[in-house]
């Protein structure tokens, strides 16, 4: 090993050497994650001059965020198809009962799981069926599928406003600067900050049904190993 590659080692939290250690003791790497999930304890950090935030608006934790470094640190000791199957697509190696999940990742954890699973993974399967039904409507209505189809309708019928005044509005509350471009972790705090808004903004009857809708269209796309 290299002196650099040493210095990073000495650097990295401990939970990558114990998932590591755990893996090669024999334990399936699925479960050995999910433990390191548990004890994991940085909100977020920077490495490799990426920046990794896990933990998003304080309440929804980014598992699968965690999952991928932590993977990416276990010196090929995962299945490439396995590693890439549930970073991903979402999809773990083996199922895992929801009370067994929950017991390794710690309830804490968990809570912060289902937050962002509702607030973020749902949230965007919302956004899709929303923006299928639109789709649906127009050509009903004679227009051709794309023609003057505009992402903001998905936003306005959803939120209430369009999708570049709602994004201005979330950057002025987060104190973030109003750039032309956005990161992927800017875009996962702006859907869960929508999810809120939604939530606050509804009647409980309609945000359930909304949620379900979501949900549905999640499970038709999800496998059934999904742990929720």
């Amino acid at each position: 090993m290299s002196s650099e590659s040493q210095r990073l080692r000495a650097r990295e939290p401990e939970e990558v050497a114990l998932f590591r250690a755990a893996i090669l003791s024999g334990k399936p790497w699925y479960l050995a994650l999910l433990e390191m999930i548990g004890r994991w304890a940085l909100p977020e950090e920077e490495m490799g001059g990426r920046n990794y935030r896990y933990l998003l608006h304080g309440e929804a934790f980014d598992w699968l965020l965690l999952a991928e470094r932590l993977c990416s640190s276990a010196d090929g000791l995962i299945p490439e198809d396995e590693y890439e199957s549930l970073v991903f697509r979402g999809l773990p190696p083996e199922r895992v009962e929801r009370g067994v999940f929950r017991r390794l990742v710690g309830n804490a954890k968990y809570r912060g799981i289902l937050n962002f699973w509702y607030g973020v993974v749902a949230e965007e399967a919302l956004q899709l069926v929303v923006e299928d039904g639109l789709r649906k409507e127009r050509r009903a209505a004679g227009f051709a599928d794309d023609e003057g189809f505009s992402e903001e309708e998905t936003f306005k019928r959803l939120y209430g406003e369009g999708r570049a005044v709602l994004l201005r509005a979330f950057r002025k509350e987060m104190g973030y600067p109003q750039r032309r471009s956005t990161t992927l972790t800017e875009l996962k705090e702006f859907t869960y900050w929508l999810f809120k808004r939604r939530v606050n903004g509804c009647e409980p009857a309609r945000v359930a049904s909304d949620t379900r809708r979501g949900l549905t269209r999640l499970r038709e796309l999800r496998s059934e190993l999904d742990p929720f």
